[in-house]
């Protein structure tokens, strides 16, 4: 079986997995005023991976398929480093699941952006910001549940480049993020203008999202289609409350 089609096989069984636990949760089924943002836009889904974990049969299944998608897409990449805190568990169960050499940056405290970390890097002293074994000539892959704003990716290459030159280790290159869903809504962008290669097991919007369209109600699936596709057209109250009103009796 080609990768190809054992990714599309993984991402089918995964996403399926994670709307069935109500990681990827719906205006229509769970909450029919949808939801606020960190950004301050509405959305009427929400997608919440940080309980993975809990659902043994889920994790293992998303740390295989990523280990897997990390040999076949980034072949290059010695060793993965978990963006705290939601990558860490990530991380350390590709580590276990397949053979990866694993680390985690550092959670730092009410840093949210760049220019925020220049900030706090001042005051934090001696600490590691990368916790785990680095060696020369590693080639480093972030590993992050999602993604959607990249401010957090960009801290942790920082934090990674940092600690690299703090231990002076020569030749290490950190190039590759690796997320379990992109929301595609502006990652690859993001990625690209930083110079970073993002991969990622569930393109939500091109393959996630089709793969659900059995397991949704088809009210449900077309809105949340028409937002991905452009959510401007969200943010007008009126078609909030008109969605409101699609949702599933309670």
């Amino acid at each position: 079986m080609s990768w190809e089609t054992e990714k599309e096989k993984a991402a089918r069984e995964i996403v399926t997995l994670l709307y069935e636990n109500r990681m990827i949760r719906t205006f229509y089924r769970d909450r029919p005023e949808g939801w606020t943002l960190i950004s301050g836009l509405y959305s009427p889904m929400y997608i919440q991976l940080r309980p993975m974990a809990s659902y043994p049969l889920v994790f293992e299944n998303v740390c295989r398929a990523m280990a897997r998608m990390i040999r076949e897409e980034t072949p290059q990449v010695t060793r993965i480093v978990g963006i705290a805190m939601a990558g860490v568990p990530i991380a350390a169960g590709m580590a276990l699941c397949g053979g990866l050499p694993a680390g985690f940056t550092r959670k730092m405290e009410n840093v949210k952006t760049l220019d925020a970390f220049n900030k706090a890097i001042a005051q934090y002293g001696e600490h590691s910001l990368v916790e785990g074994a680095l060696t020369a000539g590693d080639n480093i892959a972030l590993v992050d549940d999602l993604v959607t704003r990249f401010d957090s990716k960009l801290i942790a290459l920082e934090q990674v480049r940092r600690e690299v030159t703090r231990r002076k280790i020569p030749n290490v290159g950190c190039r590759t993020v690796a997320v379990v869903l992109d929301r595609e809504q502006g990652g690859q962008a993001a990625a690209q203008k930083a110079g970073l290669d993002l991969v990622s097991l569930i393109p939500f919007k091109s393959l996630g999202l089709p793969l659900l369209k059995g397991a949704l109600h088809p009210q449900e699936w077309d809105i949340l289609s028409r937002y991905l596709d452009n959510p401007d057209l969200f943010q007008d109250t009126k078609v909030q409350e008109e969605i409101r009103s699609l949702a599933q009796p309670r």
